[in-house]
């Protein structure tokens, strides 16, 4: 190995733990953009800037990669959840979907895409999504003795899914642009009303 090719490694990337955050990073990216099936280790290992046989390496696989970059999400639903307890019920919707959007832009969406992208090929990610969503929207409604839990949970997840559908896979427009506040004030009542209101 030349010194120059060496030195140019040590500058991308000097220590083992950083090419596993490279993998991983480049692996939710490519998931995001074509699903579980469409994604290889190759295309991974070069967004990544490494050798394909560095996704072995480190996760034995493209499946252990994939439940490392895309299954495990990049928040503690814990902690999201008493982040969103803090203040008024009547303001829940605004919270859920000002905190959902948020997080998902900082992130670039790409853990949903993937998850998304990947759930016709990759049973593993539908449970994912399912599970999150049907976990925290029940604690959350069951928190405020609100009735019929199941039928408001779904509903709920339905709504946060269908945004991120919108904005982060199909892009339509002006949703897929919107600033956040935009979103809040125009979907935040429906969360709401899913949560603690009517529903006839």
């Amino acid at each position: 190995m030349s010194t120059e090719t060496t030195g140019r490694r040590r500058g991308r990337r000097p220590a083992g733990q950083d090419t596993r955050t490279a993998l991983v990073d480049a692996a939710r990216a490519v998931f995001a953009e074509n699903g579980y099936d469409g994604a290889t280790v190759r295309a991974i290992a070069t967004r990544a800037g490494v050798d394909a046989a560095m996704v072995n390496h480190w996760f034995g696989s493209k499946e252990g990669l994939f439940a490392q970059a895309v299954l495990e999400l990049p928040f503690s639903p814990h902690e999201l959840l008493e982040a969103l307890r803090d203040g008024p019920d009547d303001e829940f919707g605004e919270r859920i979907v000002r905190t959902f959007v948020t997080r998902w832009d900082g992130a670039g969406g790409d853990t949903f895409q993937a998850l998304v992208r990947s759930i016709a090929s990759h049973e593993q990610a539908g449970h994912v999504l399912r599970d999150f969503f049907g976990k925290f929207f029940t604690t959350l409604i069951s928190s405020v003795g609100a009735d019929q839990v199941p039928l408001r949970t779904s509903l709920c997840a339905s709504q946060m899914v269908g945004i991120g559908m919108i904005r982060y896979i199909a892009k339509f427009e002006p949703l897929a642009s919107a600033d956040v506040e935009t979103l809040v004030h125009a979907v935040a009542p429906n969360v709401q009303r899913y949560l603690t209101g009517d529903l006839g």
